[in-house]
């Protein structure tokens, strides 16, 4: 039976160099090691494992279906590793406690950069790692516990998950200066049905939003073309290839004043909440409390006109 106590962390580093290359000359060459202590790192793994890893060709060197599953194992044994190291490099320094947030992309671009440098200026001690998800890839992030804290669209199921309010946003029709829409002051939603849309990507609330509305309506979305960011949208809409419904704080104030017209929707759905949601297994670090209690704090300064 393999000791698992006898497996070596560099040796481990070298196979993976091995693999990478397909030769032990050219791993030796970026590894900067001689081509000798390559062969006993190599020599060393198959005495471990009593595997042969590698099989010696004209042109190189091929990876054993032992040295496949090896090669599996090592690459998420030195993640871990690193992955360890980082964090203790973050305590060294002063870090105190970390929190993995993730947020859908309208909370990024309208509110949590501000919101965020606010909450770091004041806990110089606690470190965020910020992910932009669908609002269902967060949802699901925080019931299996993967992300502390989440910003999630208020049209997506999130039973069993602690949520409070983060944000209001507005949703508005985005349309070229010279399209027939445009000198509207404000529409319902089911009148631009015979339109073009340039959406969102699969998958992202504020498509699945407009997608409802117009079943509601009994009428389909036509959707001529999907970006993944909303400045890709507002461009697309510029260059003519259809309208779009986006968040007012999102669209760059220079667009607007000189190719777009932005239209107020008077459909309800256009006013929506976005929440901040908390893990289960997250809630009992402190860093994650500040921040949960900091964002969904910043629900009530918004609503009552306090300054960000």
């Amino acid at each position: 039976m393999v000791n698992p106590t006898h497996f070596d962390l560099q040796s481990l580093r070298v196979f993976l160099l091995v693999a990478e290359h397909g030769s032990l000359t050219k791993a030796a060459e970026h590894g900067q090691l001689t081509l000798s202590a390559i062969s006993k790192r190599i020599a060393d793994l198959e005495s471990v494992t009593d595997c042969t890893l590698l099989i010696r060709r004209p042109r190189g060197v091929e990876l054993t279906a032992a040295g496949r599953g090896l090669l599996e194992h090592a690459g998420r044994v030195l993640d871990r590793v690193n992955s360890m190291a980082n964090e203790m490099s973050d305590y060294a320094v002063g870090v105190r406690g970390h929190v993995s947030l993730w947020a859908n992309t309208s909370s990024i671009v309208q509110f949590l950069p501000v919101d965020l440098a606010r909450f770091l200026d004041a806990n110089q001690a606690i470190k965020i790692s910020l992910e932009e998800r669908s609002s269902n890839e967060i949802v699901e992030a925080l019931k299996s516990g993967k992300a502390d804290l989440g910003v999630f669209a208020d049209n997506v199921p999130a039973h069993g998950i602690e949520r409070r309010p983060y944000r209001q946003d507005e949703l508005v029709l985005l349309v070229p200066r010279a399209h027939r829409l445009a000198n509207e002051e404000a529409i319902g939603f089911a009148q631009t049905l015979d339109e073009d849309y340039v959406g969102l990507h699969a998958g992202s609330s504020l498509l699945a939003r407009m997608t409802d509305a117009a079943f509601d309506a009994g009428r389909p979305l036509k959707v001529r073309i999907q970006m993944s960011s909303f400045d890709g949208i507002c461009r697309m809409i510029e260059a003519g290839l259809g309208i779009g419904i986006l968040p007012s704080a999102a669209i760059r104030p220079e667009l607007v004043a000189a190719k777009l017209r932005m239209i107020k929707l008077t459909d309800p759905w256009a006013t929506r909440t976005l929440w901040v949601g908390a893990s289960d297994s997250a809630t009992s670090a402190p860093e994650v409390i500040r921040l949960f209690d900091f964002l969904s704090g910043e629900s009530d300064a918004w609503a009552t006109g306090a300054s960000l």
